[in-house]
This record gives structure tokens, C-alpha cells and sequence, in this order.
């Protein structure tokens, strides 16, 4: 897949150590980290040519993990909130008001630390392509080259599916040289993930998990058309999301993993059921080099204290399940996706520790995916949620896809939908509605890249649920970033198909 060629190649070293995020307030201004000139890299050297992607992987854990995307792309469903009255205010706003401050950092924060992802992945690319003039089409090495070209398109397209789904018709930046920030309507940047990036990762791209790559954990086809049905599931196209989901499910080898209770702690890290997982690693060492997260984990839980040695993990408590959705999933007879997904002020975990009391600032309720239990850290390495992979796609989200496609199209939609329930110890249903299948969502997939809240959209559902919070139709998405439209006057003109 060849793509213009620069003057400059992106070259990463393949272990990257954590780092913090910059917050920039104009995109265009950022250059890649580690840029050379092109005449220093020796791309004769294919046994380098996976260094690139590798820095394409490195910019997700960067900046896609910043603390600062999740507090508003996960906070704005209604069974979410941001936590915290006493800090970052603004995005209290966002979650609970629909007041959406365009000059709040963390908002602006979210356009530039995904387009960073998107220059990198264009980046990536160019270099790639630079290596594959030394290449012989058809070769072998050829085809290594056009699959690493895939993975780089596949992260790609899913920074742009944050961008779009938070800020609606967003810029197709195609080039790192482009001069042009007009914005394209939404059902081109679709189109354009589709057929430029996703289509071709698809063909291109192992047909394997990525727990069984070489390059263990990258992406491969399955993830591919796991990203391609979320887009054709916003468009309403559910014919393309049946045919997709349906390839995973037959030919992809996925499971749910068995203990929910573990899926999101370190036993489940990069189980049959990851689709994509944003790597973190401490090479089983208490101290020294650590790949991470910068503090994704961190801000969202509560304070937990082991009462007999008295030890406390504590985090910054930001991101808080809303009292109506913990009485809902109680309601509904939840128990072990109640215990995974909810740290409640007051009670304890399995493991016998004591979650911190809620104060008139904060919630009584927090995100129990982001807990990761004191006896799984490696000893030295005790901040909150240390040595923890992030989730980003799984292998449920793709059953319950498929029960709902098949269920629009008037088929059995039951398979998926009771997988999922099994696994979490609720009863099965002959006849699953599409009511039931997004209950099922609701619950399954809680506090996960804001699925809850792009479900209400598309089903029309929005302005019931959110209405009464102030939500309304023209708040589907985002406001531009105040930085964004004082650099780049394009950003107000109005956006092109």
C-alpha cells in the first residue's frame, strides 16, 4: 500500500518508557517524537521495519490513555459521571449538564492527543513505504510489509472513531504536509475509514487473534472487522455488521474468557477474548524500565485498605457510576458484573479489602473495571492499577453486534446475547429482543470508550434518556476545542462530503 513520500522517516526505539502527555493547542505543531532525517535510516535493514508500528503502539499508551479523554469520552451516557465535584469541574458539566466548555483543557486535550496518533500512524506509513522500495512485490517480505502497513491503518481508523464519534465531522488528515483543515461531514470520515484504512487492513492482516501474532498482542484482520461493524453499526448498515461479526464468531477463534470476575485484572490480559489492548508491561521487575499507561488506572478508582495490614492503594476517584444505573443493574439480578464493574463505598472486595467512604465531593460508586487487586501487582509496584493492560475491543461486544444485526434482519439473535449472559451467571432467553440485547450492552460493556452513549444516538434514544439532563440534539457532539478554532480558521467553515 503505497503512500506519499516525505523527507523524513519515524523511527522508535522498541521498548518505549512511560512518559507524560503534551497538551498543545494546535495539532498541525506537533511533530513526531524520534523524527530523523530520511538519509540517516538504513531501509535496506527490513529487520528494522518493524519499528515504526512499533511507535504507532507506543503513541496509543501515550497519548489515547491520557486520564483526560477517558474523564469525558466515558462520562457522558448517564450511567457515568465524572466523580468529582471539587476537581475539574468542567467536565461535571459535561457529563451531568451537557454544558460543553470549548475552552476546557481536557477537551482540548482529546483532539490533539488522537490526532497525535493519526500524524504518527502517517508517519509510520511513510517509512514503511520507504522500506518497501527495497522490496520485490509478492516476495514474503513484501507481504510482512503491506501487514504492517494494515496494523498502522487499523489504529489508525480508531483514533479517528474517537474523533468522530466525540466531535462529529472532524478533519481527514491524510498527509502530515497538508495545509487543508477543512472538516468532512461525518459519513465521509466513515467512508473514508472504511475503504482507506479498514478494508485494506482487512485484507492485508493476519486472520488470527492477537494473542496468537508474533508480535504478540498487535492487531490483526479479526480486529479489523470488529472496527469496520462499530462504523456500519452507526450507520445503520446491519447487513455489513452480520457479515463481519459473523466471519469473527466462525473463523476468529475468540471465547469469552470464563472468570469475569479476572477479565479485567491480570489474569485476563490478552485472553482469547481481546480483540485490542493497549500493552503495559513492568518486565516483572519492582523497579526499573515500565511501560505503561501514565495514569489511566490512577484517576478513576477509589482508596482501597487492606484493614489487617493496614496498606491503602488509593486513587484520584474521578470516575463515578451514576446511583440510577447501580440500582438498575441490581434490579436486573446482576452479581458478578455488579462486583467486577462496581467499587462501593464501604464494602469490601473478594479479596477481603475495605473501599474508601464517598465525601459530599465525590461518588459512592466507581469504576470497578479500572481495580486491579494489590496481590496481582508485582511486589514493588504498587500504584493503582500497575502492570495492567487497558481494554479496548473485545470478543463480547462482537456476540452482542451480531445478536443485534441478526435481530434487525428478523433472525435468531439468541446465540450471542446468551453467550454473554452465561458467562455472567444470568439466565438465558429463548426470543432476545433488541430491547434485550441493549440492556445487554448496557451492562456488559458500562464504562467502556463510551459505548452506552453512542448506542442512545443511533437508536434514537438520546433525547429520553438524556433530555432531562439537558442533552439535545445539536449536543449529539462536542464543541470544537476554543485552541483548535483560534489556530485553524478552516475548522469554521462548514464541513465537506
Amino acid at each position: 500500500m503505497k503512500f506519499i513520500k516525505k523527507t523524513l522517516a519515524y523511527i522508535l526505539p522498541a521498548m518505549m518508557v512511560l512518559g507524560g502527555t503534551t497538551v498543545c493547542s494546535d495539532f498541525i505543531d506537533i511533530a513526531p517524537e524520534n523524527k530523523v532525517p530520511e538519509q540517516s535510516v538504513d531501509f535496506t535493514n527490513k529487520n528494522n521495519m518493524y519499528q515504526p508500528v512499533i511507535g504507532v503502539y507506543s503513541k496509543v499508551c501515550t497519548s489515547g490513555m491520557h486520564w483526560a479523554n477517558a474523564i469525558l469520552m466515558f462520562t457522558r451516557d448517564g450511567d457515568v459521571w465524572s466523580g468529582r465535584t471539587d476537581d475539574q469541574g468542567d467536565a461535571v458539566g459535561f457529563s451531568r449538564k451537557f454544558n460543553y466548555t470549548n475552552s476546557y483543557w481536557a477537551l482540548n486535550n482529546v483532539w490533539v492527543t488522537f490526532y497525535e496518533i493519526i500524524r504518527t500512524a502517517n508517519s509510520a506509513l511513510e517509512s514503511l513505504d520507504s522500506y518497501a522500495q527495497y522490496l520485490t512485490p509478492g516476495s514474503s517480505d513484501y507481504d510482512t510489509y503491506e501487514s504492517y502497513c494494515g496494523e498502522v491503518c487499523t489504529i489508525r481508523a480508531w483514533a479517528y472513531y474517537q474523533l468522530v464519534t466525540s466531535f462529529g465531522p472532524v478533519v481527514i488528515y491524510r498527509d502530515n504536509l497538508q495545509t487543508d483543515f477543512h472538516r468532512s461531514k461525518v459519513d465521509a470520515v466513515y467512508k473514508y475509514m472504511l475503504e482507506e484504512d479498514l478494508d485494506y487492513a482487512i485484507k492485508k492482516l493476519s486472520r488470527m487473534r492477537p494473542n496468537q501474532m508474533p508480535h504478540l498482542g498487535a492487531v490483526t484482520a479479526f480486529t479489523a472487522e470488529m472496527l469496520a461493524a462499530k462504523v456500519h453499526l452507526l450507520k445503520g448498515d446491519y447487513d455489513q455488521v452480520e457479515t463481519l461479526t459473523d466471519d469473527i464468531i466462525e473463523h476468529g477463534g475468540f471465547t469469552l474468557f470464563t472468570d469475569y470476575c479476572n477479565l479485567f485484572k491480570i489474569p485476563g490480559k490478552l485472553c482469547d477474548e481481546s480483540l485490542f489492548e493497549c500493552q503495559v508491561t513492568d518486565f516483572g521487575n519492582g523497579s526499573g524500565d515500565y511501560i505503561g499507561v501514565d495514569q489511566w488506572f490512577n484517576f478513576q478508582g477509589a482508596a482501597v485498605t487492606d484493614p489487617v495490614a493496614g496498606i491503602t492503594i488509593a486513587g484520584w476517584n474521578f470516575i463515578g457510576y451514576e446511583p440510577e444505573f447501580v440500582a438498575w443493574a441490581d434490579a436486573r439480578g446482576e452479581t458478578l458484573r455488579a462486583e467486577t464493574s462496581f467499587l462501593r463505598a464501604g464494602q469490601s472486595t473478594r479479596e477481603g479489602w475495605t473501599v474508601g467512604n464517598a465525601s459530599e465531593t465525590s461518588t459512592d460508586c466507581w469504576n470497578g473495571k479500572a481495580y486491579l487487586p494489590y496481590e496481582q501487582m508485582t511486589e514493588g509496584r504498587t500504584e493503582y492499577g500497575s502492570n495492567n493492560n487497558v481494554r479496548v475491543l473485545r470478543y463480547a461486544e462482537v456476540l452482542l453486534m451480531n445478536s443485534e444485526a441478526k435481530i434487525r434482519a428478523g433472525k435468531d439473535g439468541d446465540y450471542g446475547y446468551n453467550e454473554v449472559r452465561t458467562r455472567a451467571n444470568m439466565p438465558t432467553k429463548l426470543g432476545a429482543t433488541l430491547a434485550d440485547v441493549l440492556d445487554e450492552r448496557r451492562m456488559e460493556l458500562c464504562c467502556e470508550w463510551g459505548v452506552r452513549y453512542t448506542d442512545l444516538v443511533r437508536t434514537g434514544e438520546a433525547a429520553t434518556v438524556l433530555g432531562p439532563k439537558g442533552w439535545t440534539v445539536d449536543k449529539t457532539y462536542w464543541s470544537l476545542p476554543s485552541n483548535q478554532l483560534d489556530d485553524l480558521p478552516d475548522l469554521k467553515l462548514e464541513p465537506i462530503d
